[in-house]
Order: structure tokens, then C-alpha cells, then sequence
């Protein structure tokens, strides 16, 4: 393919999303101000069309999405947008509740349809181009934007492929350094971010460094000893495994990390590919209750125990499995104080770390529904 100002590798990214039943709009077409961030009038549809009680009394709508605007707002008062990234990530993923029941009993708000994958139409997916938000001197105008449901999940810079001194590293460098840093309320509802110049691609989280964003390398079968795909098909190939709808939503559930650093600031993990694939492996022969697991080979700094988070995160949300019991052991004292503090820092809920035998064989006796770190004698 060649590329030129009138066919850009922004255009190439926006036809590979438009071929799996994304809808293609521009983003001076789009129904908002340049001041706003949602698609409201998607988004109460979407209110009104996933909660019953919302149906009923569609003016409940407005209250939850007052909430909402709350939360852009408070991301222009902090210098670290990922607090309000994390409370935006509990009410796109179904964990707040209003007070909208019989008699003012609080029901789960459902703002993304998790139950309907398998069909596209369940959400109301777009993909826009040269989306502009921002006031006055701070306004800024994003490549590519996909939208789920109103919301602005994945912000995309792409560069031009035709001219050598741009690399993925400064469409990065900008979504880092400019975008996140002037306009952060956009990047509130954010899921990912990516880069590309048609060359290579590159995703990560919101306050992620530029040099941890990841490249994707989907794992190759068999063993034709197929080479791996380099240039314009790389590039391809990870639109095809990062920005499906499917994958978005699953990075949103199961592939997204809140943690504490060492400095106590919080911080988002998004998984690594090579995490993604490991986890969904695992996932798919547990569900199909297959004997031999499977082994996985690491090498250090592979990001074993965050897969170990990834997965149990995944198995203990997988609605087949109805919450179970995840058993991690381990063979040393110091292998055993990395995972725990790995876990510790992702806020993970029902976890305990056991010290003894004993106290294993009670907490596995009383049937506790927990994730369970244990050290081999």
C-alpha cells in the first residue's frame, strides 16, 4: 500500500475498524460541542436500553450522567488522571449502583453490555477521525477515537509513514505529554491509548511512560515457522488483536491493573500480549475442565506475577466458573513476598496469603470463594 496526505495510515486504521461493524463517523459530524466529552444522547440511550428501572423513568438517565460529568470535571483538579480513570473504570464495568429500585433499593447501573458480545449491535460502537475537544488555547484534535456506547474508550495518533523523522514514539510522546496533559478529562473513560506511523504500533494506559507502551505479536500456531509479520502487516495484525470491540471491553474488565507505586501514586496496568493470550489460554481449559493445564515458560522481567493477577482476575469474573477458589503456589519465601506485594498493590479483593499447611486445609474446608497465596514447604 502507498501512503500519501491523502491516504494516511489514520484512514488505513479507521477501514480495518469499519470492516468489523464499527460505524464510521467524523468528527466534526459527531452530535457534541468541542467541550464536551461523552456522546450523551448515546449514552442515555444506552441508560435506557441496558437498566429496567431506567426504561420505566428515562429522566433517572440524567442523574446518572450528572455523576458522570462530575467525574470529567474532577480529572481538571488533579495532576494525576488516573484517580478519576479508576472511578470511571468501576461505573463502565457495572460496579456502582443508584438508588433507583422499589422503595429506593440501589441496582447495579449498567452502562456497556457484557452479555452480548458476540453481537456488535449490543453496543453502539463508532470510530470517529480529527475529533477536536478542548476550550480556547487548550483545545487539541485527536487522529482517531472509538466510542462505545458514547463513551471515548481508545484515543489513536498516527503519524506519517512518508516522512522518516516520525516514529510511533512521538504520536506516544504526544498523547503523553500533550493531550493527557492539557485536555485530561478526555482520557477520563479511557481504556487505551495507541501509536502508529504504519511501521510499528504501540499501546498503553493513561499516565503510562512512553517506553512501556507495548507492541502486540500475536502467538503464531503451528510450526511452519511462519516469519513475524514486520511493517504495514504488523500494524494490521495489531489494529485486528488490540482495537476489536471484543478485546477493548476485555482489556476494560480483565486486563486492566489500579495499583500503588512505590512513591504511594496510583497507577494503571494494562496487560502485555503475551499476558492477554496466556490468561485466555488458561481461562478456555479451565472452562473446559481439561486435566493438563498447560506449562508457561518465563524469562525474567515477563510480567509473571501481573499474569498471575490478570488471570485470577479473569477466572474469579468468569460467569461459568461461578467465583472460585484460585490457589497460587509458590516454592519460595522471596518468590512469595513479590506476588503478594504484586497483588497487594492491585487492590485485589478476596485475597489472603496463607502462612501454614493448616491454615490452608481450613480455608479450603470452609469452601472459602478467595484467591489464595500459599508457599510450598
Amino acid at each position: 500500500m502507498t501512503f500519501n496526505e491523502a491516504n494516511t495510515v489514520r484512514d488505513f486504521v479507521r477501514d480495518l475498524m469499519t470492516s468489523v461493524d464499527v460505524r464510521f463517523v467524523p468528527g466534526s459530524h459527531l452530535p457534541r460541542r468541542t467541550d464536551e466529552v461523552l456522546l450523551e444522547q448515546q449514552v442515555r440511550e444506552a441508560l435506557i436500553r441496558l437498566n429496567p428501572s431506567i426504561e420505566a423513568d428515562p429522566r433517572l438517565a440524567d442523574e446518572v450522567i450528572y455523576r458522570l460529568r462530575a467525574i470529567l470535571v474532577s480529572a481538571r483538579d488533579t495532576p494525576n488522571p488516573v484517580v478519576a480513570n479508576e472511578e470511571f473504570a468501576a461505573w463502565l464495568t457495572g460496579q456502582k449502583s443508584m438508588p433507583f429500585g422499589h422503595d429506593g433499593e440501589h441496582v447495579t447501573v449498567r452502562l456497556i453490555d457484557f452479555d452480548h458480545l458476540s453481537d456488535h449491535s449490543a453496543n453502539d460502537w463508532t470510530v470517529s477521525t480529527e475529533v477536536t475537544y478542548g476550550v480556547g488555547r487548550l483545545e487539541r484534535r485527536f487522529d482517531l477515537v472509538i466510542w462505545c456506547n458514547g463513551f471515548p474508550l481508545v484515543v489513536g495518533e498516527a503519524k506519517s509513514p512518508v516522512r522518516s523523522a516520525y516514529s510511533w514514539i512521538d504520536a506516544a510522546a504526544q498523547v503523553k505529554e500533550d493531550y493527557e496533559v492539557n485536555v485530561p478529562a478526555f482520557f477520563v473513560p479511557n481504556v487505551l491509548n495507541f501509536a502508529t506511523e504504519g511501521k510499528d504500533f504501540r499501546y498503553g494506559s493513561v499516565g503510562m511512560p512512553v517506553e512501556l507502551w507495548g507492541p502486540w505479536r500475536a502467538d503464531e500456531s503451528g510450526d511452519d515457522h511462519t516469519p513475524v509479520k514486520i511493517g504495514l502487516s504488523a500494524v494490521k495484525e495489531a489494529v485486528e488483536g488490540v482495537l476489536d470491540p471484543d478485546a477493548i471491553l476485555d482489556f476494560l474488565r480483565f486486563f486492566t491493573l489500579f495499583a500503588t507505586d512505590k512513591k504511594h501514586r496510583k497507577i494503571k496496568v494494562i496487560a502485555r500480549y503475551q499476558q492477554l493470550q496466556a490468561t485466555n489460554l488458561i481461562v478456555e481449559r479451565v472452562l473446559h475442565g481439561q486435566i493438563k493445564q498447560g506449562l508457561i515458560w518465563h524469562f525474567q522481567g515477563s510480567g509473571k506475577s501481573l499474569l498471575m493477577v490478570f488471570t485470577a482476575q479473569k477466572l474469579r469474573a468468569t460467569a461459568g466458573l461461578t467465583s472460585p477458589t484460585v490457589i497460587i503456589v509458590v516454592d519460595r519465601i522471596d518468590l512469595d513476598t513479590q506476588i503478594t506485594a504484586t497483588f497487594n498493590a492491585s487492590d485485589v479483593p478476596n485475597l489472603v496469603s496463607t502462612e501454614s499447611r493448616k491454615e490452608l486445609q481450613e480455608l479450603l474446608a470452609a469452601g472459602a470463594r478467595k484467591i489464595i497465596i500459599t508457599t510450598m514447604p
